[in-house]
């Protein structure tokens, strides 16, 4: 399969595309030769940015504002994009609450209520507004950026892991129930990468070097992952490779999981 045949005609609409994770994504699948809507919470300039850098791949880019605690926005987006590029064959769902890392002791009602309201609201908003587009077009593709932490529970991570284990569910059943009118679900479970809130954790000093040695002797693969090895997961079940796969988790963490 050439590039040019790697996906549908239209777009993929990837929701925290403008950095980290998102914008290894979206970049990934403008090289498959797609045109791409990326989000940004508050950062225009450098969603700016990344879409100037994708447009020079070829495609084309628009770039729309969401806080996916908004279901006003979310909606707005899948709109606005979908109007501006004719057909949305993919949304990805990378984006996220900006996570701490407490105990479940510690967790504060707040620090709850701000994960369910986008990780697990936001996301189901994001589902259940695309599957209109996506019944009448033919078809199409979800990915979800989920935890490899679903497959290790590991300490103070419950902010992130949490929501994203209701998430499973929600995959699920877009898969079961909306395969008939040809529109996939599977998810990608990421492990320790170098980049995002790994990086801002980093430079607070939760991830400090012991906390890095101790990871890193768990791992089978002795390295931290980086965004394209998540991007190129996501950019398969995006695409027209993955055609008879659905209702799939993928981890791709070293083997943090095993």
């Amino acid at each position: 399969m050439t590039l040019a045949q790697e996906f549908d005609q239209g777009a993929s609409l990837v929701f925290g595309g403008s950095c980290g994770i998102g914008a290894a994504i979206a970049t990934r699948i403008a090289q498959g030769g797609s045109d791409v809507a990326i989000t940004y919470r508050s950062n225009r300039e450098r969603a700016e940015a990344a879409a100037a850098t994708i447009a020079e791949l070829g495609v084309a880019c628009t770039i729309h504002q969401v806080d996916i605690a908004d279901k006003a926005q979310i909606v707005q987006a899948i709109t606005e994009a979908a109007q501006r590029h004719k057909r949305l064959h993919s949304v990805v769902v990378a984006a996220g609450s900006d996570i701490k890392q407490p105990f479940l002791a510690d967790v504060t009602d707040a620090q709850w209520e701000e994960v369910i309201a986008g990780d697990l609201n936001g996301f189901f908003r994001i589902v259940k507004n695309i599957i209109p587009h996506f019944r009448a077009h033919g078809g199409g593709s979800l990915v979800h950026i989920s935890s490899a932490g679903l497959g290790r529970t590991p300490p103070r991570d419950v902010l992130s892991v949490a929501p994203k284990a209701a998430n499973e569910a929600l995959v699920q059943y877009l898969a079961k129930e909306e395969g008939v009118h040809g529109i996939r679900a599977n998810s990608v479970a990421v492990g320790v990468i170098e980049t995002g809130i790994f990086k801002r954790l980093e430079a607070e000093g939760v991830f400090d070097a012991a906390w890095k040695e101790a990871v890193l002797s768990t791992l089978p693969l002795k390295h931290f992952g980086q965004p394209e090895d998540i991007a190129e997961a996501a950019a398969f079940f995006a695409s027209n490779r993955s055609k008879y796969v659905t209702g799939q988790l993928l981890f791709v963490d070293g083997g943090y999981a095993v």
